[in-house]
């Protein structure tokens, strides 16, 4: 499977669903724009990361991030690799010393998770 490297281009209300919002996703080095629906609280736990924002206390993706961090696990890649009845999959690709593993995750909160390691998408 070709993988298409991709960033975060917009995070806007979504046109179609009320009460949601999306997050438009780009090729790094092309022009096509991939939107995906999500939840307003996973909408706010990417826009504070992409702010660079702190809050008082951390939201639950801080908390998951301090968490791999604290116990040396490195999250490497985000891997959007499905749609399913208009459901994207995504898999944590996780890294900790020489052992590599894939975590099943929605893909909302593993683009919130990508944002705060910085890490491929």
């Amino acid at each position: 499977m070709k993988k298409i490297e991709l960033e975060i281009v917009a995070l806007s209300h979504s046109i179609t669903q009320t009460h949601s919002y999306a997050v438009v996703l780009g090729e790094v080095d092309g022009l096509r724009r991939l939107p995906i629906v999500i939840g307003g609280f996973e909408a706010q736990a990417i826009a504070v990361a992409l702010e660079k924002m702190q809050p008082s206390r951390p939201l639950t993706h801080d908390l998951f991030a301090n968490f791999m961090t604290t116990f040396g696990i490195e999250l490497a890649e985000v891997v959007i690799y499905k749609l399913e009845e208009g459901i994207f999959f995504a898999k944590l690709v996780c890294q900790s010393d020489d052992n590599a593993v894939e975590i099943d995750s929605r893909t909302s909160d593993a683009l919130a998770l990508a944002v705060r390691f910085g890490c491929k998408i």
